[in-house]
């Protein structure tokens, strides 16, 4: 035994390297000439083997795996079953390729039965991919043991590609294609053959996007199919369709008849339970569930004045009525190259892969008729000199050589001469072969001239797909366009009512900043407990529907929903887990947004006196990272307040007091505000909105004091301020 030295890198990368080629080529990405994987093609030719066309009867599914696993592919039998099953499912592909007899699965998700107790033969469709396997179309290899030959690749009468589509997760890449409408993709494909240099704009116009076996509403952009199919990615967005049904005294129910692709009908009738159970579908009063054969699904308003358009888009949005489905043409090309195509260059390489089907098949029927044309040129000299020739047989220990001698005849046909019967000496025979040999000679010529004249081939490629479509035309079952293309919707706003139910809860938020909501609006401090050394920082009244504004010392505004925040059981959760603040970010202030009310003004400020009034509406940020609304650089964010009033009254830590009218302050967006107090030592304690006229009060304790006479303290925007009144509170906070 030899012992050698490797580097581990070079010996798992080498290792892995085989692995992916062979995980890429031989189970996960598509041939774009077929649109098979191998799985699938040794499939399809061992059930051609045990001669299961559509006319025959059926086999156990068992018989077919076993002689899949026997014969062709050395794998798992669940795997080679599972591949099985789909290709025979109706609302999987969109031209099965399997007729499965028994319990296959459905579209709620249900598996299929034990391969012991299902049968299966092949489609028309199947039939139509391997025709002209026996005439030379394709080159075969030996199986994984030597002991039989199987197809590199199918002929392939129709691009499968595009009709049944593909999916797979390789090494490093994967594959998408959904399915499409075979007579949409023959009249591309026709197209294409006439006008080579038709672009692939003209050609979406002919092929305007996915067909899929389960039906629905396509609603993409025009632009962004166009997109996804001149790059080869891309994603459409796929709706389930729905209609309207009127019932008595008004009232009505939205019926859906169909489901988007791959969406099993069970898990979503599950999850839109479980959303109608959590209370997060308030428009929809109730759901049945109908189906029989045909998907029907039945959604009650909770009230006739509910908007159905309304009702649907809140579905849409959190239930797989509405999924997105990716486009990924990553194929295997002809020489075993993956790669990114687009829908041009797929329709080529089926293209071309037909007009090299079309060479060899002709080239093996011109062999044929070469051969017949010998044997029967033979026949006819034999007639001629049939004397002769009955007496070198009858004479002579070897004929062969004499009459090839004697007529320049070649082995096969001296041959094919001494092993003709009696019967066929008659003179009818004679009739009979220069019939055929004329017949023969003149399709010989045909060939000849179809091997020659690129024009002639189009035509006949174009005929065969004409023949192809006719088959499965859009009058039939399996040709009709299933599913429905329609423009994006017009964006339907879904007031917040529509996803979360309105109810009274109040946010708790404590010092060490543990945030919970808890139901109702009736709690009190005393109602609340906290974790020893923690107690209350903010209380806030506020309904389900609303959201959470978090203010901190960086100037960010993050967004809660707070029909998100944790219950009133235990102590919540930290806000640091529910937002991402920064290390050195903390909170500075909590305030209630209500989509439904008002927009109100705020003021925002920082501890160096300096804010600037904003929408409250605009602080709402969609991202976890939060919205930056003031610049705090060299300073922190102080607080921000609800603007109610004419007046602010602004104390500092200075413990100077200074009234100024709200107006004095600008509206911004963002930025550092402009000044409103002036201080020499400290900064920014607190602010308070108020009326003039009413005066302006602060609690101390239990007891609230008011001062009227303000006169001394009025003032212009950026001025220091001066003492506040008697009995100001030392915390110089309101």
């Amino acid at each position: 035994m030899t012992v050698r030295d490797v580097k581990l890198a070079e010996a798992l990368g080498e290792r892995y390297l085989s692995y992916a080629l062979s995980t890429i080529m031989q189970r996960s990405l598509p041939d774009v000439r077929d649109g098979l994987k191998p799985v699938h093609r040794r499939l399809l030719y061992a059930m051609r083997e045990l001669k299961l066309d559509p006319k025959s009867g059926y086999k156990k599914c068992a018989r077919v795996v076993g002689d899949v696993i026997g014969k062709f592919h050395p794998h798992g039998e669940g795997a080679i079953y599972d591949a099985m099953v789909r290709l025979a499912q109706d609302f999987a592909v969109r031209l099965p390729l399997v007729d499965g007899q028994g319990n296959f699965g459905n579209i709620d998700g249900d598996s299929a039965a034990a391969m012991r107790y299902t049968e299966a033969r092949l489609t028309a469709a199947a039939e139509a991919l391997m025709e002209g396997l026996d005439q030379n179309a394709v080159d075969f290899k030996t199986t994984y043991d030597g002991e039989n030959s199987e197809p590199i690749v199918m002929p392939t009468a129709f691009p499968n590609l595009l009709v049944n589509g593909a999916t797979g997760i390789a090494v490093g890449m994967a594959t998408s294609i959904p399915p499409h409408n075979l007579s949409e993709i023959c009249d591309g494909l026709i197209t294409l053959i006439r006008k080579p240099d038709i672009d692939i704009q003209s050609l979406v116009k002919l092929i305007p996007g996915p067909d899929f076996p389960t039906g629905g509403v396509l609603v993409e952009s025009r632009d962004n199919i166009l997109k996804a199919y001149e790059t080869g990615r891309g994603s459409f967005r796929l709706r389930a369709k729905w209609e309207i049904e009127k019932l008595d005294f008004g009232q009505y129910q939205i019926v859906v008849t169909e489901i988007p692709y791959l969406v099993q009908k069970s898990k979503l009738v599950e999850k839109i339970a479980n959303l109608l159970g959590d209370k997060k579908l308030p428009l929809l009063g109730d759901m049945r569930e109908e189906s029989t054969d045909q998907v029907r699904l039945i959604f009650e308003p909770k009230a006739r004045t509910v908007d159905p358009a309304v009702l649907m888009e809140s579905l849409f949005r959190h239930t797989d009525l509405d999924i997105r489905i990716s486009l990924n043409m990553n194929v295997v090309d002809r020489n075993g190259v993956p790669g990114v195509k687009n829908l041009k260059q797929v329709l080529e390489a089926f293209y071309a892969h037909r007009l090299e089907i079309l060479e060899r098949t002709t080239q093996f029927r011109l062999d044929k008729i070469n051969h017949r044309l010998a044997l029967l040129e033979g026949y006819l000299i034999a007639y001629l000199n049939i004397d002769e020739v009955i007496r070198l047989i009858r004479e002579e220990d070897h004929p062969s050589p004499l009459m090839q001698q004697r007529w320049g005849l070649s082995e096969i046909q001296a041959e094919a001469i001494l092993n003709m019967r009696l019967r066929s000496l008659r003179k009818l025979e004679e009739i009979e072969i220069k019939g055929e040999h004329k017949t023969l000679s003149q399709e010989k010529s045909e060939l000849l001239n179809l091997l020659k004249t690129s024009s002639l081939q189009q035509e006949k490629i174009i005929q065969d797909l004409e023949t192809i479509k006719s088959q499965f035309n859009k009058k039939t079952e399996l040709g009709r366009r299933r599913t429905v293309l329609s423009d994006p919707p017009e964006e339907i706003i879904v007031p917040i009512e529509a996803i979360v139910e309105r109810e009274p809860v109040t946010v708790v938020c404590s010092q060490k900043g543990w945030v919970r909501a808890l139901k109702g609006h009736a709690v009190t401090a005393d109602d609340i407990k906290y974790k020893d050394g923690d107690g209350e920082l903010f209380l806030l009244k506020a309904e389900t529907t609303d959201k959470l504004l978090v203010f901190t010392t960086l100037g960010r505004f993050y967004t809660l929903s707070v029909d998100k925040l944790p219950g009133g059981r235990g102590h919540g959760d930290p806000l640091r887990l529910l937002i991402d603040l920064g290390s050195e970010e903390d909170v500075v202030d909590l305030m209630i947004h209500s989509p439904q009310g008002e927009d109100k003004k705020i003021l925002i400020a920082s501890t160096d006196g300096r804010g600037f009034i904003t929408s409250r509406a605009g602080l709402v940020a969609q991202t976890r990272g939060g919205k930056q609304i003031l610049n705090v650089e060299g300073t922190k964010a102080a607080l921000c307040r609800e603007m109610i009033g004419d007046h602010i009254a602004i104390v500092g830590q200075n413990r100077k007091l200074l009234i100024f009218k709200t107006d004095e302050i600008p509206e911004m967006t963002r930025g550092k505000g402009v000044i409103l107090q002036r201080y020499k030592d400290g900064g920014l304690s607190d602010v308070k909105f108020f009326e003039l006229t009413e005066g302006l009060s602060w609690k101390i304790g239990d007891k609230t004091r008011l001062e009227t006479n303000l006169l001394p303290w009025l003032g212009k925007r950026g001025q220091g301020g001066k003492l506040p009144p008697t009995g100001f509170p030392r915390t110089n906070r309101f």
